[in-house]
């Protein structure tokens, strides 16, 4: 019996069982052991509060002041007319509207009668012998005593005398008057020229700003979004590693993505308050004051659309228009070095009464009253080249205005292709992120159901989940930057309305 159980045959077969059994069990200890090690080295899963989506558009941070508007939400129009109102470079442009007319008034106002009173008081210390300050006391027969005689020509000199007198200018020709009148409307017409380019201008910086803080906000949404997603994700990731379903570094990736996303989020909070101060700015909104954004998206979706088969008119462009204006100006200007030799031509009437006496005291007893009329023209017949020089001058300055009329052309149809073309690729552009928005949201759907099921590793969610946030923002760039470059568009084809 001894023989039999220490046999070699036997006894390989007992240590065969033997390590079997102990295999068995460290497998068993291996596989308990990781428990109290994990529960030691990864904290609990971050608690993400739920971000789940508000109202489209909606401020993150701004609050709502309730005085602007009821509720405290401006629509782009609604920010466009509040700057109308408010902005200073508009109102400036404005009242230079108003300093044109003030100036046409002051130049015209030469062709208005011209009335001036003046007096002379004298006091003769010593008068000549011959009488040569003597005055006239008999002409016409004006009665009176102290050496007058009527018909005769008695001169008498007195030592002290007061002649106040009032003239009277009336301007019949004048080719300064002319220039003026003639140029009057046109520098009004240029002042309002400036105001509608400045509220083009405005209206284009104002809707580009708005789009820019409604694609912050738009982002900050889909951000939240993301966070909520990645938090879930990250507290599933964590029961599946604690329940032995996943690894380590599943949970690790989570948390990874996670705090990228977070990020994101907080610098695009952070980025909406310098965008909110520039559209004050612009608006001539107060710093001090708040105000939120609010956007229809039917309504964003229909404007985003322009016909692209109109023809480019240079007439709708207000700097084609304003150098035109130029134009004719300085047209009446070369017209007028051109008849700058005509005379002058003026109509006067003066007044005068002459107060004399050698009594200081009774010097305003007795007065001598004298009146005239006549015409009075001027002619310049050698003025240095005056004229000459400063026709040839006004006449260059006319080739000078032609030539930007050119260039103003060329670069015009420059601007309206560049727009033209932009806005037709980021169209296209838009409507193939539409769709890869959609084919996203669907790869994300079946893979997170297929990491559940643990057929695909969690690398497959974060690739897919990455592709959805991207996906999403550039189709939230792609929309703004179309309805920006819509602006572009409409300002090249002079098609903004104010």
């Amino acid at each position: 019996m001894a023989n039999i159980f220490l046999s070699t045959p036997a006894l390989r077969s007992l240590l065969l069982i033997t390590s079997l059994l102990c295999l068995s069990l460290g497998s068993y200890a291996q596989k308990k052991a990781p428990k109290d090690t994990t529960q030691k080295s990864v904290a609990a899963p971050v608690v993400v509060p739920d971000t789940s989506r508000a109202n489209l558009l909606k401020p993150v941070t701004v609050k709502d002041t309730g005085k602007n508007n009821a509720g405290g939400y401006l629509t782009l129009q609604q920010c466009i007319d509040y700057a109308m109102k408010n902005q200073p470079a508009l109102n400036v442009s404005l009242i230079n509207i108003d300093v044109a007319k003030t100036t046409n008034a002051i130049n015209l106002s030469g062709a208005l009668p011209q009335v001036n009173a003046s007096g002379d008081l004298i006091h003769y210390i010593q008068q000549s012998q011959n009488g040569s300050g003597a005055v006239n006391t008999g002409n016409g027969g004006t009665g009176g005593s102290g050496g007058t005689t009527t018909g005769g020509s008695q001169k008498q000199s007195f030592a002290n005398s007061f002649v106040p007198g009032i003239a009277v200018t009336q301007t019949i020709f004048n080719p300064s008057l002319l220039y003026a009148y003639k140029s009057a409307p046109l520098y009004v017409k240029q002042a309002q020229q400036a105001s509608d380019s400045t509220k083009i201008l405005l209206v284009n910086a104002v809707s580009k700003s708005f789009y820019t803080l409604l694609l912050t906000l738009e982002q900050i949404n889909v951000l939240k979004e993301d966070t909520a997603q990645f938090a879930k994700s990250l507290r599933d990731a964590y029961h599946q590693y604690k329940g032995g379903i996943v690894d380590e570094t599943d949970y690790e990736q989570a948390q990874i993505t996670l705090n990228n996303t977070m990020a994101q989020l907080k610098q695009a909070n952070e980025n909406v308050v310098p965008q909110y101060a520039s559209l004050k700015q612009l608006m001539g909104f107060p710093p001090e004051k708040q105000f939120n954004v609010v956007f229809d998206t039917l309504e964003m979706m229909k404007s985003i659309h322009i016909d692209t088969t109109r023809q480019l008119q240079y007439e709708k462009r207000i700097e084609y228009q304003e150098i035109n204006t130029s134009k004719d100006l300085q047209t009446q200007l070369v017209n007028y070095y051109r008849y700058y030799f005509l005379p002058t031509v003026s109509a006067f009437y003066n007044y005068n009464l002459s107060f004399q006496n050698n009594n200081f005291n009774n010097l305003l007893g007795t007065s001598y009253p004298s009146q005239l009329v006549g015409l009075s023209f001027s002619i310049p017949i050698f003025t240095g080249f005056y004229r000459i020089n400063n026709l040839r001058k006004a006449k260059l300055q006319q080739q000078i205005l032609n030539w930007n009329e050119t260039g103003l052309k060329s670069q015009i149809y420059s601007e309206y292709t560049t727009a033209l073309a932009n806005y037709k690729g980021n169209y296209y552009n838009l409507q193939i992120l539409q769709k890869n928005v959609t084919l996203s949201k669907r790869v994300f759907f079946v893979v997170s159901l297929q990491y559940r099921q643990g057929i695909i590793p969690y690398l497959n969610v974060i690739t897919a989940e990455s592709n959805l946030i991207t996906s999403e923002i550039n189709y939230l760039n792609a929309l703004f930057q179309v309805l920006s470059i819509k602006i572009d568009l409409e300002k090249a084809m002079g098609n903004i309305s104010y």
